[in-house]
C-alpha cells in the first residue's frame, strides 16, 4: 500500500514508518520539518500524496511532552483539531480517496479511576471527575473534540478509526520509556503518590503490529492501542527495575512528583491520572499481542536499548 503519514517525523511516526517499509508499504511522511512540507492547517501541494493513497495515518498534533500551561494546552488543541480538519479536507477532495483514514487519539479521554477498566464499550469517558486538577478536564477536552472533528469529517468513501493511545514504550531516545528508564537507573524509579494509579502501556512492535491490523481489517469509530494488562504505577516500576537490575527506586509524593515534572519541563497528569484502559475491540476483532505482560516487555525493551548503545 502506500501510505501517507501527516506527523510522522515524531517519536511514533519514525518507528512506525520504519515497520511499514520492512512490511513492503511505500510510506510518505507530511511534516513541519521533514518530508513534504506542510504547515498543518491548511490545503497544499502536499494533498496531493493523499489523492491515490491506499491509507492516511494522521499523527500531527503538539507533543503533549511539556509543562501543561494554558497557552500549550490552547496550541495541542489547535494543532490537533487544525490537522485533523484539513486532513479531512484533503481525503474529502480526493479524485481517489483513501480506503481508510487512521487518527490518532488518546487514551486520556477516559476517567480517571481506580474500580473498573474502560474498554470502547463501557469504558467512562473523563473530564467531570471530583477531586483532580482542572486542567486533567481540558485534557478530556482535547480528546473528545480531537475526534469529533474526524467524525465530522465527510469522507463517505474512506473507513475512519481513532486511535485511543496509552504510552507507547519504545527503545528509541526521546519517548516516555527512556524517560522512565534513566530515572530508574538514578534510582528514581519508585511509586508515585503511593503507586495505584493504573498505567496503560503497549509495547512499540505491538503498536505497529495493530496499525497493520487495522489498515488490513474493517474495524471502524474508536480501538483502543494498549496492553490487555495495564497495572498499577508501583508494579510497573517494579517491573522496570528488575528489567534495569536495579534493586531500589525511590518513592516520590505527589508533590515531589511535581516539583521533578516542572524540572524536565513536562506534567505530572501522565504519571497521576489513573488510566485503566484495556483493547476490547482489538481483541474481539482477534488480534494477538506479542508482548502483552509489562515484566517481560520491560526485559525486551531494555535489552533493545542497550543494542541500540
Amino acid at each position: 500500500m502506500k501510505i501517507v503519514i501527516p506527523g510522522g517525523t515524531g517519536h511514533v511516526g519514525e518507528f512506525l514508518s520504519r515497520d511499514l517499509v520492512a512490511a513492503g508499504h511505500e510510506v510518505v511522511i507530511i511534516g513541519r520539518s521533514g518530508g513534504v512540507r506542510w504547515d498543518g492547517k491548511t490545503l497544499g501541494p502536499w494533498a496531493e500524496e493523499v489523492d491515490g493513497a491506499d491509507a492516511v495515518i494522521n499523527l500531527a498534533g503538539r507533543s503533549v511532552g511539556c509543562r501543561y500551561t494554558k497557552d500549550n494546552l490552547w496550541q495541542m488543541l489547535a494543532s490537533r483539531i487544525d490537522s485533523t480538519r484539513v486532513v479531512g479536507q484533503a481525503i474529502a477532495a480526493a479524485t481517489r480517496p483513501p480506503s481508510v483514514w487512521l487518527q490518532m487519539s488518546t487514551a486520556t479521554i477516559y476517567a480517571h479511576r481506580y474500580d473498573a477498566p474502560n474498554d470502547e464499550d463501557t469504558g467512562v469517558i473523563g473530564g467531570d471527575e471530583p477531586g483532580v486538577p482542572d486542567y486533567w478536564g481540558y485534557s478530556v477536552r482535547i480528546a473528545t473534540e480531537w475526534e469529533a472533528e474526524q467524525a465530522a469529517a465527510r469522507t463517505p468513501h474512506t473507513r475512519q478509526v481513532a486511535l485511543r493511545t496509552s504510552m507507547v514504550m519504545s527503545p528509541a531516545p526521546g519517548g516516555a520509556f527512556d524517560v522512565l528508564r534513566r530515572m530508574t537507573r538514578l534510582g528514581l524509579g519508585g511509586a508515585v503518590a503511593g503507586g495505584r494509579q493504573w498505567l496503560s502501556w503497549m509495547h512499540e512492535q505491538d503498536f505497529s503490529r495493530a496499525i497493520l491490523f487495522l489498515l488490513a481489517g474493517d474495524l471502524e469509530g474508536p480501538v483502543n492501542l494498549a496492553s490487555p494488562n495495564p497495572l498499577p504505577q508501583g508494579d510497573f516500576m517494579r517491573g522496570l527495575r528488575a528489567a534495569c537490575g536495579v534493586p531500589i527506586g525511590l518513592p516520590a509524593t505527589a508533590w515531589m512528583a511535581e516539583l521533578g515534572a516542572w524540572a524536565i519541563r513536562a506534567d505530572t497528569e501522565l504519571l497521576l491520572k489513573s488510566r485503566r484502559v484495556v483493547p476490547g475491540r482489538l481483541l474481539d476483532a482477534g488480534f494477538t499481542f506479542d508482548h502483552p505482560d509489562w515484566p517481560e516487555a520491560a526485559r525486551d525493551l531494555v535489552h533493545r536499548a542497550r543494542s541500540r548503545a
